[in-house]
């Protein structure tokens, strides 16, 4: 992907072009399409290749993480680390400015974040091998199933909006506002994001999904973002998210404000966790709750 050579990447990674060759056509085999656009030069990643890249990044920046925490640990073995897990799409960009946030106001903490699928963020809270998982919520969906040994508040809101690639004067290339248009093509989160469940139903609610022609899914909303982008679709995204796209153009709103859909973001944690900083940090948002922590706008627009 960086070098748009077969030799180059080859040599980038002290191998011989061939054996590099060989690696990749294994990999296409084992994911069973093709990752590369051999017919272009120099070549290109086709959007297959594109988000395997994407999943390859989202890996290695989390083992990277599991080491940098594991020599944290040993480096400060009496300060105790406070393990967060999120949804991908809270991960990425209200997590580190809600953090940020945090500290500013209760005081710094050693932290780590996973970011995962939900079900596997619910799964490690209750195996106790994490603090917290932040998620979305809505009126039609809980983030996390209602569960006594598990306790929530919220802690910020989002929308999740109608995103699209814009055009140079900065209208969307689709719009959904014209019930009398053409099928829409539509980037969907496929069956396995819990995400899907707070925007289903207001499609359906609606009256719009006849007119939604399912072009592409995945689970991540960072792939339904770079396919949006890339103009293929309209996709329903959370605002703090795409607002960085929308602000420079890359996408636009394909609809009108109607279309959005209010999510509060929640923060949960067992009640069986009286880990000291752990029980401080909560008191303290629960008493904050109804006074949200302020969140520098420069650290969401970073």
């Amino acid at each position: 992907a960086e070098t748009g050579h077969f030799s180059q990447a080859a040599a980038q990674n002290n191998i011989s072009q061939s054996a590099f060759s060989r690696r990749i056509r294994a990999l296409e085999d084992w994911v069973g399409a093709p990752l590369v656009d051999r017919s272009r030069h120099p070549v290109r990643l086709t959007l297959a290749g594109q988000q395997m890249l994407e999943a390859g990044q989202h890996a290695l920046s989390r083992i990277e993480s599991e080491r940098a925490s594991i020599r944290e640990s040993l480096a400060k073995p009496d300060k105790y680390i406070v393990n967060f897990a999120a949804q991908h799409s809270i991960g990425w960009r209200f997590y580190p400015a809600w953090l940020q946030a945090l500290e500013l106001e209760f005081g710094p903490i050693i932290s780590r974040l996973r970011a995962d699928d939900l079900p596997n963020c619910v799964e490690d809270l209750n195996h106790e091998l994490v603090d917290f998982v932040i998620s979305f919520e809505s009126s039609h969906a809980a983030g996390v199933e209602r569960n006594p040994d598990i306790t929530s508040l919220k802690i910020g809101s989002d929308q999740l909006v109608p995103v699209c690639k814009a055009h140079p004067d900065g209208s969307p290339q689709f719009g959904i506002d014209d019930a009398n248009a053409g099928p829409i093509p539509f980037l969907k989160f496929d069956e396995s994001a819990p995400i899907r469940k707070h925007i289903e139903p207001i499609l359906a609610e609606r009256g719009i999904c006849k007119r939604l022609d399912l072009v592409y899914q995945s689970s991540l909303a960072g792939a339904l973002r770079l396919r949006a982008r890339d103009g293929l679709g309209v996709a329903w995204l959370p605002l703090s998210l795409v607002q960085p796209d929308i602000d420079s153009g890359l996408l636009a709103w394909a609809g009108q404000s109607y279309w959005a859909i209010d999510v509060d973001i929640c923060l949960h944690r067992l009640e069986r966790n009286t880990t000291a900083v752990v029980t401080e940090m909560w008191r303290y948002l629960e008493h904050r709750q109804h006074q949200p922590l302020i969140i520098p706008p420069t650290a969401l627009s970073a």
